[in-house]
C-alpha cells in the first residue's frame, strides 16, 4: 500500500496535443512522461482506456477489456512503415482546445483501415510479424474473440446495440456465432489488428514511464455499458430482462453534491449471487487483465462492492431505487487469494456508510478526498488537510468536479468563499489553483494527485466532465506550449519542499 509521500498528476490521453485532433500515445505522450520525472512526479493517473460509446465516456466502453482504437498514434504507424506521411496531407484544421468526435473517428478510422491493409501484407511477408500478431490473438482470446466479432457485428449493423440485432446473434446460437465469423473475416482482422496496435503501443510506454521512475494509476468502473461485449457475451453476470434484453435493474447514485435528482447511469447492475458460484471468475480476470497494462487500480465508485443503488427498469431518474447488499468482503478476499496482495485505490467518495469504511479499511484501500469539498461545512468535515489520514489520496479536485479555477470563481456561494480565504489566510499572487496545490502536497495525505488543468490555470472550459450531463464531456485537450520552464519549476520546487519528490516502497 502506499506509504511513501508521492505526487502526481491526472490526465486522460486524449487530452495530449496532437495533429490528429485528439491525444494519443505517440510522441506527447512520452513529453509528458519526461515533464512528470523533470518535475519528480512519480504518479499518472488515466481514465479507462477502452474503446468509447455514446457520449464519448470513456466510463461507457464497448468493453471493459478492450483498448481505444482512437488512442493509437499514426506517426508510430508511419514508423512502423503502415503509413506515409503523404498519408496526413489533408488532415482538416483539427481545433486545438477539444476534441471534435465526430471528425476525428472519420478521419482515423480512415488511417487505421489503410494502416490494417499495409499490415496484411506485412504479416504475409514477415513470419516474425504474423507470430506476434497470432501470440497476441491467442493470449487475449479470452475477451478479444468475443470484442472483435461483438465490433464487427456493430459496424454490419450501422451501430444497432446487441439488444437489436437479430434474435440468433442476441441469444448467441453457434450456427449464427459461425456464420458471422465467417462472413465478417476481413472486419474480424480489422478489429484484431488495432487491439494489437493499441497494446503495442500502450505497452512500450507504459514500460517507458516505469523506466522514468512513474507508475500508472488505471480506473476500473464498477459497471460495464450495456451496449457492450461484456454483457452480450456474459449475460449471465447480469440482471437482464431475458424478454427485452434491457437491465432489469438499472445502475446509478441518489441524489448527492452531483444532482438533486442523483445520477441514472443506466448500466446493468450484477447478479451478485450467479458471480458468486462462479468464484467472481469474470471479475477476477478483469483486474488480471487492467494489472498488466497498469500499477495500480482506482476502483470507481467502491462504495458499490459493499451494496449498490439499483433503480427499476422505466425510471427516468435515480431517485426511487434501491440499496442492495454486495458480497464485496468475499469478492476481495477471493481476489487476494488469486492475485496476492492488491494494488487497489478505493474511489470513496458520495454516501459512504460505515459498512463501506469497514470494507475498505480491512483490505488497506488507500480512500480519496477532494479539497473542492473541504469547506462547505465547519472544522469536522473529513475533508480538510489537517482531518486527512495518511493512507490517502488528496486532490484539489478530480475528472468528475470543475476545475479549481471555475469551482472558485463559479461554483461557491460567498459565504464558502470567505471561508476558503480565511482558511487560506490571503489568496496568492499565483491563483487559487496554486493555493489548493499547495495545500494538497503539503497534507499529510501520502499521495497527491492534482489534475492538468489546474496546474495550468484553466477555468471552467477546460472542465472534463460534468456528471448527468450526457453530452459534450470528456473533449478538453491541451496545446502544445501549455508546458513552459516556469511550470516546471514551480511544480519541483513546491514537489521537494513538501517531501515528495523521492519514491520509496
Amino acid at each position: 500500500m502506499p506509504s511513501s509521500r508521492l505526487s502526481g498528476i491526472l490526465l486522460h490521453p486524449t487530452s495530449f496535443p496532437s495533429r490528429f485532433g485528439i491525444g494519443d500515445l505517440g510522441h506527447e505522450a512520452y513529453r509528458f512522461v519526461d515533464f512528470l520525472a523533470h518535475t519528480h512526479q512519480k504518479l499518472w493517473q488515466i481514465l479507462p482506456l477502452g474503446p468509447t460509446g455514446f457520449g464519448n465516456s470513456p466510463y461507457m466502453c464497448y468493453s471493459a477489456m478492450a483498448g481505444n482504437p482512437m488512442l493509437i498514434s499514426p506517426e508510430y504507424l508511419k514508423d512502423d512503415g503502415l503509413l506515409q506521411e503523404d498519408d496526413f496531407l489533408h488532415l482538416p484544421e483539427f481545433p486545438l482546445d477539444w476534441v471534435d468526435f465526430e471528425r476525428v473517428i472519420a478521419v482515423k478510422t480512415a488511417l487505421l483501415e489503410k494502416a490494417c491493409q499495409n499490415f496484411q501484407g506485412q504479416i504475409e511477408e514477415s513470419s516474425e510479424t504474423q507470430g506476434a500478431f497470432e501470440t497476441f490473438c491467442q493470449e487475449k482470446a479470452s475477451w478479444l474473440e468475443d470484442y472483435v466479432l461483438y465490433m464487427s457485428l456493430k459496424d454490419d449493423r450501422e451501430g444497432k446495440p446487441w439488444y437489436e440485432w437479430d434474435e440468433a446473434l442476441i441469444n448467441r446460437e453457434k450456427s449464427a456465432l459461425e456464420a458471422s465469423q465467417e462472413r465478417l473475416q476481413e472486419r474480424i482482422f480489422y478489429h484484431q489488428f488495432t487491439q494489437f496496435k493499441f497494446f503495442q503501443q500502450w505497452a512500450a510506454l507504459k514500460a517507458y514511464a516505469n523506466e522514468q521512475n512513474v507508475d500508472i494509476i488505471g480506473d476500473i468502473p464498477i459497471y460495464v455499458a450495456h451496449d457492450s461485449a461484456d454483457v452480450w457475451a456474459n449475460r449471465d453476470n447480469f440482471l437482464i430482462d431475458p424478454e427485452t434484453g434491457q437491465p432489469e435493474l438499472m445502475a446509478g447514485v441518489p441524489p448527492d453534491y452531483f444532482s438533486e435528482t442523483g445520477q441514472l447511469w443506466g448500466n446493468p447492475v450484477y447478479d451478485w449471487e450467479y458471480l458468486e458460484k462462479t468464484d467472481f471468475k469474470w471479475w477476477i480476470h478483469r483486474f488480471q487483465t487492467m494489472l498488466e497494462y497498469v500499477d495500480w487500480i482506482r476502483i470507481d465508485h467502491f462504495r458499490g462492492f459493499e451494496s449498490f443503488w439499483a433503480v427499476p427498469e422505466g425510471e427516468e431518474t435515480a431517485m426511487n431505487g434501491t440499496w442492495m447488499p454486495t458480497p464485496g468482503e468475499a469478492f476481495f478476499e477471493k481476489l487476494e487469494q488469486m492475485l496476492g496482495k492488491l494494488p487497489i485505490l478505493a474511489e470513496d467518495l458520495g454516501v459512504i456508510t460505515p459498512e463501506v469504511e469497514a470494507l475498505r479499511d480491512k483490505f488497506g484501500f488507500p480512500g480519496m478526498r477532494v479539497l473542492h469539498f473541504a469547506f462547505g461545512s465547519d472544522a469536522g468535515n473529513p475533508f480538510l488537510p489537517y482531518n486527512l489520514p495518511r493512507n490517502c489520496l488528496v486532490y484539489t479536485g478530480t475528472h468528475d468536479n470543475n476545475t479549481t479555477l471555475g469551482w472558485f470563481e463559479n461554483d461557491l456561494p460567498d459565504w464558502e468563499c470567505d471561508r476558503v480565504v480565511n482558511y487560506l489566510g490571503h489568496l496568492s499572487p499565483n491563483g487559487i489553483h496554486w493555493d489548493l496545490i499547495r495545500l494538497a502536497l503539503s497534507s499529510v495525505a501520502n499521495w497527491a494527485i492534482i489534475p492538468m488543468q489546474d496546474f495550468l490555470g484553466l477555468d471552467e472550459r477546460a472542465r472534463m466532465n460534468t456528471p448527468g450531463q450526457a453530452e459534450g464531456n470528456w473533449s478538453w485537450r491541451y496545446r502544445p506550449d501549455s508546458i513552459g520552464t516556469w511550470l516546471c519549476d514551480r511544480l519541483q520546487l513546491l514537489t521537494q519542499l513538501y517531501g515528495r519528490s523521492s519514491k520509496g516502497s
